[in-house]
């Protein structure tokens, strides 16, 4: 017997609700800080702009291995005071601390790689479970919000995170030049302010949200027991593949090309901006470190328009529906992102971003609304799980062949990779057609 929920949930308050969302806004300062300053680090410690591709491979990998079975463990977890999936908040969100204090510390190129991975594993077991939290708490009539809080808090988070090297040098005057090839000051303390606030958001949402524990505890118990063991939980997971829902199988193209494009773009658009509008590669340069804190604000106003997107989408998702609006959004982002191939000036980098803020609210708030509405609820954070395996693959492909692919037919050059990023995004659009939303037709 698996765990059950009451059959009808309570619809939660806007505070509820952005209480049990708080903890992105910490979990998305440690994404925007490493999405924005990696490719960065990576270079100034000696990275040359085709391999970095290669060297962001240990964040998707290990997405890939963490989120289904944290996805797994939390759906089979049950504390009288801790709940389901606030243990793994909380413990995500210490080892995260821990890596982003040691992440601008790196001494050589491959401490960074490894920290990286660290890093991101720590992120993956606080994050995970959060999207599987809506499903747990939320009516379906309340889930594209639940989902479109937790977009806020990524914006808000990403838009302080993104800006805070800029901050510390325009501000308090912090040396934003490298010295003796180490990692400028700016880009320390801005990883150590990220490290304290994803601390202290995470702890927040732990500290005012329960969880609904479940109706027959014994029973739930007994089947956890009979269920255990790594060979059961191994079985579950890859046996998992072969019963997605069809909404899932659906959505799965349509992340496959989603996050094939925001990969390029978070690895290419620091070396792109770097050559295209401050012409420079050299990593040592003061002019590469004012493009790395250019490409900081850029991100800042994504996120930015992506905050003030997620209050609006479900609106338009009530009066055409959510495929439609998915559709629409990613190929905005799509137009936007190739765009900044033709840009020279980097004021104006700043107005395709706007585009991008649209789609990446978008992929934060739609696909996974959709999905939950289609999952089986006592297996909502296993198949949350499962699916990131479609966010990370196309990562790890794009890891593997956009090196070549740049070397080969762009020139080498970093910035014509958005012209195909922008392509891949549109392309996910366009698949969105062809997904069944079960959830907005139940409802």
């Amino acid at each position: 017997m698996q765990m059950q929920f009451p059959p009808i949930k309570p619809r939660l308050s806007f505070w509820q609700l952005w209480n049990m969302s708080f903890g992105f806004f910490g979990i998305q300062f440690g994404f925007a800080l490493q999405n924005a300053n990696t490719s960065r680090i990576f270079s100034t410690l000696g990275a040359n702009a085709d391999d970095l591709p290669l060297f962001w491979l240990a964040a998707p990998v290990t997405g890939l291995l963490v989120q289904p079975i944290i996805g797994y463990l939390s759906d089979n977890t049950w504390h009288p005071f801790w709940g389901r999936r606030r243990p793994f908040f909380f413990l995500g969100a210490i080892l995260a601390t821990v890596a982003m204090f040691l992440m601008p510390n790196s001494t050589s190129l491959w401490m960074a790689v490894f920290v990286l991975w660290m890093m991101d594993a720590s992120i993956n077991v606080s994050m995970e479970p959060f999207r599987a939290f809506v499903g747990d708490k939320l009516h379906p009539t309340q889930q594209t919000s639940g989902f479109a809080m937790q977009t806020f808090f990524i914006g808000c988070g990403s838009v302080i995170a993104s800006l805070l090297p800029t901050m510390f040098t325009e501000w308090f005057n912090v040396s934003n030049v490298p010295v003796n090839g180490g990692i400028p000051d700016t880009v320390r303390y801005s990883f150590y302010v990220g490290g304290l606030a994803f601390m202290g958001a995470v702890s927040w949402t732990v500290i005012t949200t329960r969880e609904t524990p479940p109706e027959d505890i014994k029973a739930f118990r007994a089947d956890v027991e009979k269920r255990k063991g790594t060979l059961h939980a191994l079985r579950e997971i890859l046996g998992g593949f072969t019963t997605m829902p069809r909404t899932m199988v659906q959505l799965a193209s349509v992340s496959f090309f989603s996050w094939l494009a925001l990969f390029t773009m978070w690895v290419n658009t620091t070396p792109a901006v770097a050559e295209n509008v401050f012409g420079t590669l050299d990593a040592q340069s003061p002019a590469f470190q004012s493009a790395g804190n250019w490409v900081g604000v850029m991100f800042a106003v994504y996120n930015g328009v992506s905050a003030i997107a997620a209050f609006i989408l479900p609106a338009i998702a009530r009066r055409t529906n959510r495929k439609m609006t998915h559709l629409a959004c990613l190929v905005i982002g799509g137009i936007s992102l190739a765009s900044i191939f033709f840009i020279t000036q980097k004021e104006m980098l700043l107005i395709p971003m706007i585009g991008v803020g649209i789609a990446w609210a978008s992929i934060l708030t739609v696909p996974y609304a959709i999905l939950a509405g289609a999952l089986p609820a006592e297996r909502m954070g296993f198949y949350m799980g499962v699916f990131n395996f479609f966010v990370v693959i196309p990562q790890i492909i794009g890891g593997v062949i956009l090196g070549p692919i740049s070397a080969a037919l762009l020139g080498g050059r970093p910035v014509a990779t958005l012209l195909l990023a922008g392509a891949c995004m549109a392309i996910g659009g366009l698949l969105t057609v062809f997904v069944a939303d079960k959830g907005e037709q139940a409802s």
